[in-house]
């Protein structure tokens, strides 16, 4: 079971997940950067020919914003374009304009040309952040490998079986619920100090033309969207894997029975706002930004105003609604060339890909972090309406369902503690009505009975009694009394249970019990009982206590269980002749010395009568009761010493009674002598011999029948 424990255990995803965020961060950049050259290269050709003005702004850029990086040879091409452009620029004066091929140069565009030939800012830059970003991304990766280290090694060791260290554990258990944020931030170190620096070259570095300025503008906001949906990434990523996966190995299932997360309480509502914002919001500001570096501006080869040919074919069937008003370049006129629209068509791509990329995550992950944790509770509802109290939930979230787990744990322990104390009043109320009875009834609880329930059964009841209580009870305090009956019957009871029998009352120094399985349990009991007197007379010894004894009695009869008393007081009870006739039989023990008799009909009742040891007593009528009773006595209930001399004398005994019984006294009193002189200590014998005798002196009776009568 161990070694299943921990095959369950998961690994830890720290690499991994710092790996796929950098290749989506290198996947949403990287298209944006390959497009950008293309769209730059007219720009870079005109540079090489001295036909681009600085004063007449490209509207298709200011409306595009997009985005330019250069691949590894952008700086010889730089040089090239500065080596074309040299003549014409030193023909410039300082304070009038110059021509070149027929093209006026305004001194402003001599500045921007001078600045973009003298330090090739576009390159320079670009390099600058692209090594500033590797460098600290390596930083990052090595942080985020000694920060997860810890966790990687618990779960490995925790995996395997092997012991943990004190340390490693608080540790970990400490930082655990704080790996997302964490992992997130060691990233950001990455990202966000590569966006201010970027930040700080836009805003303060003086040495800018306008197409540089306009390439980090665009490549500042593509990196502000790529950056905050990687950190995102690993951010929910890293949470969903320590909610779901790994929090139960760090905490104890007590503890998380409550929420321990130290942060704000979350909702449903702005996860899944989150997680639409990252799947869709996001992924289509990258569509749009795709969609106006599209976008080309009709003064890109038409220079002047438009031909009506030319309208027709830029407005087409709306044409009427201008009125055959004339549009010229001022007018913003945009459109989309065939190379655009093959842009427009990656960038679209790229963002449906990214959108994708993160519904599946998103997706996946919401779902786990609701469906898992609503699942695992209705398992353990389950099983708590299978009566496993102990089936408490782990609280994984800090949102609304970790609040319902929360108040389900709370429910559970409230409920568990209900049944607790319901369980033990029902204990304790079993001690005054037995559960026996309540069954027998028909009856679930205590709380179902009702005033004249009732049933019949054929049970064997058996009445125990320590002799001469009333004289031992006379040298006690009330006090010692009740510690000398608990005592006694704290050895007494137990055997009864153990026999498949139960209590019915306790009367004093009396114990009525009931046997409703077979007779066998009930002469067991009887047995153990005795032999438990032993164990009792032995320990009170030791406190100076003299040892006492008992008789038993057991009949075997039909009887009605059932309910009695008012509406304002009732108790459980037998009523039945038999219960009677088991009393007289337990005050009979006093007169015959025997410690258990039974009846013919509970001796007829036991399936091997030859496991026991007994005899046969005599035949009496005792009061209340009509019919003759033939009664036998158990000696498996005496010492041994005394059983062995009655067992010993037991068919001499039998042959005295037969003789007795026939009314041949002078022979039955010579063979009660015998007895007697086998066993001085058979009081039975002793009876017989004072009835013979009684017989032989004064004569038999007419209406002697050998039945003894006892009032």
């Amino acid at each position: 079971m161990a070694k299943k424990k921990y095959r369950s255990v998961p690994a830890l995803y720290g690499f991994r997940i710092y790996a796929i965020s950098t290749m989506l961060f290198l996947f949403l950049v990287s298209p944006v950067t390959g497009i950008l050259l293309i769209k730059h290269l007219p720009d870079l050709q005109k540079l090489r020919t001295g036909d681009y003005s600085f004063n007449e702004p490209d509207s298709s850029t200011n409306l595009q914003d997009t985005i330019s990086t250069f691949h590894s040879n952008s700086l010889s091409e730089t040089e090239e374009i500065t080596s074309q452009t040299e003549p014409a620029l030193l023909s410039i004066g300082s304070d009038s304009t110059a021509t070149e091929g027929g093209t006026v140069r305004d001194p402003a565009d001599e500045k921007n040309i001078i600045a973009l030939n003298k330090d090739d800012s576009i390159t320079k830059h670009f390099s600058k952040v692209a090594n500033l970003w590797i460098r600290l991304l390596i930083i990052s990766f090595f942080l985020g490998f000694a920060f997860n280290l810890p966790f990687k090694i618990f779960l490995r060791r925790k995996r395997k079986g092997k012991k943990i260290k004190e340390r490693l554990f608080r540790f970990c258990k400490k930082f655990i619920l704080k790996t997302p944020m964490i992992n997130a931030g060691i990233l950001f170190i990455t990202y966000g100090i590569t966006m201010a620096y970027m930040l700080f070259i836009l805003l303060f570095h003086p040495d800018f033309n306008e197409i540089t300025l306009r390439f980090y503008r665009q490549f500042f906001f593509i990196m502000v969207i790529s950056s905050i949906l990687t950190l995102f990434l690993v951010y929910f990523w890293h949470k969903h894997r320590v909610h779901i996966r790994y929090i139960e190995f760090f905490f104890t299932a007590k503890e998380l029975r409550k929420r321990i997360f130290n942060m704000k309480v979350g909702r449903i509502r702005n996860r899944l706002w989150i997680s639409s914002a990252m799947t869709t919001f996001l992924p289509l500001l990258i569509v749009l930004f795709y969609m106006l570096i599209s976008i080309s501006n009709i003064s890109d080869i038409i220079e002047g105003p438009l031909t009506p040919e030319q309208n027709k074919i830029l407005i087409g069937k709306y044409e009427s609604y201008f009125m055959d008003a004339s549009l010229d370049q001022g007018d913003g006129v945009i459109y989309i060339n065939f190379l655009d629209s093959y842009f427009m068509l990656i960038g679209t791509f790229s963002g449906i890909m990214i959108s994708f990329f993160y519904i599946l995550l998103f997706i996946r992950w919401t779902t786990k972090d609701i469906v898992y944790p609503v699942k695992e509770l209705l398992i353990n509802m389950q099983r708590t309406g299978r009566g496993e109290m102990e089936s408490y939930s782990l609280v994984r979230t800090n949102d609304e369902i970790g609040e319902l787990t929360e108040g389900y744990n709370v429910m559970s322990e409230q409920l568990k503690d209900y049944i607790e104390n319901i369980s033990r009043i029902n204990k304790a109320n079993a001690r005054f009505v037995p559960k026996q009875f309540l069954e027998y009834l028909g009856k679930d609880s205590i709380a179902d009975i009702q005033l004249g329930d009732q049933i019949q059964k054929e049970m064997a009841v058996l009445f125990t009694d320590i002799r001469d209580f009333t004289s031992i009870s006379e040298q006690m305090t009330p006090k010692e009394n009740f510690n000398f009956l608990n005592n006694y019957l704290g050895y007494m009871e137990p055997v009864i249970s153990n026999n498949n029998g139960f209590v019915d009352k306790f009367m004093g120094d009396s114990i009525m019990a009931l046997f409703p399985e077979n007779t066998e349990d009930a002469i067991n009991a009887a047995i153990e009982m005795r032999i438990k007197l032993i164990e009792f007379n032995h320990i009170i010894s030791q406190f100076g206590q003299a040892p006492i004894g008992s008789g038993i009695g057991i009949h075997t009869g039909s009887l009605m269980l059932g309910i009695v008393g008012g509406e304002g007081r009732m108790e459980g009870t037998v009523i039945s002749d038999a219960v009677n006739l088991a009393s007289r039989l337990e005050g009979l023990s006093k007169i015959y010395g025997s410690s258990i008799i039974i009846t013919e009909e509970t001796l007829v009742k036991l399936s091997d009568p030859t496991h026991y040891n007994y005899r046969f007593l005599d035949v009496i009528k005792v009061k209340g009761k009509m019919e003759a009773v033939y009664i036998f006595e158990i000696i498996d209930g005496d010492p041994e010493d005394i059983k062995e001399l009655k067992i010993k004398s037991k068919d001499l005994f039998i042959q005295a009674i037969q003789n007795y019984r026939n009314k041949e006294f002078q022979t039955a009193l010579k063979q009660f002598k015998q007895v007697a002189k086998i066993n001085p200590m058979d009081q039975a014998a002793l009876l017989y011999i004072g009835r013979c005798q009684k017989f032989i002196d004064i004569g038999i009776p007419d209406d002697w029948d050998g039945i003894e009568r006892f009032s």
